[in-house]
């Protein structure tokens, strides 16, 4: 039997091209999104440390997006087919395949960790270690930036993401995990439903002390 990151892996690789069609430029639409996007990285090129990773890169579009702003920006993707695709979009950038809960990277390496909505798809259960080791690739004073779905009520909620089956998540049972990982949240963004489900679209800005 798959466990669950071999069947998310599975299907990203099998909607590469239509998922990079439909999101390559949806942040021209999502002010909210875009803005704390850019936040992150002004409070990150003030850290000093410029070198960045978009864990769960997809087709590579925010790691360029964050290069343009001036920081050394990297993408990782569990999905082959996708870090395909962001390496003939982004030839001048680097991506590589891994995994969130194992990322090819240094201890303290990093200014900062950005994690939009590439999070969702793991179990409850299994966040707790994956948080940690984004703390663990951070240098004292990086940023971790979590977008996700949020909801309003006690637990978190599996759904059938169009993807992959995905978890929604109340925004302080989530700021709780970060902070059992090591990390202080210092900014929190919730705005309009994302989805039929009414799940609110969440940013979440947390620094290693």
């Amino acid at each position: 039997m798959l466990n669950h990151q071999d069947q998310t892996r599975a299907a990203y690789d099998g909607i590469v091209e239509l998922y990079a069609s439909m999101f390559t430029s949806r942040l021209e639409s999502q002010p909210f999104a875009r803005n704390m996007i850019g936040v992150f990285a002004e409070l990150v090129r003030d850290t000093g440390n410029l070198r960045v990773a978009d864990v769960g890169c997809g087709p590579g579009h925010l790691t360029a997006m964050l290069h343009d702003v001036g920081l050394d920006a990297f993408g990782i993707d569990l999905s082959p087919a996708m870090v395909d695709h962001a390496r003939r979009a982004q030839p001048t950038l680097r991506f590589d395949e891994g995994r969130m809960e194992a990322l090819p990277v240094e201890d303290g390496a990093l200014g900062g960790v950005l994690a939009h909505y590439s999070m969702i798809h793991t179990p409850p259960e299994e966040l707790p270690a994956l948080l940690a080791e984004q703390t663990r690739v951070l240098a004292p004073g990086g940023l971790l930036l979590v977008s996700l779905f949020g909801t309003e009520g006690p637990e978190p909620v599996r759904f059938d993401h169009k993807v992959a089956p995905a978890y929604s998540w109340p925004v302080e049972r989530f700021a709780g995990l970060l902070a059992g990982a090591g990390l202080v949240t210092v900014a929190r963004l919730l705005h309009d439903p994302a989805t039929e489900r009414g799940f609110l679209d969440t940013h979440l800005l947390a620094r290693r002390p």
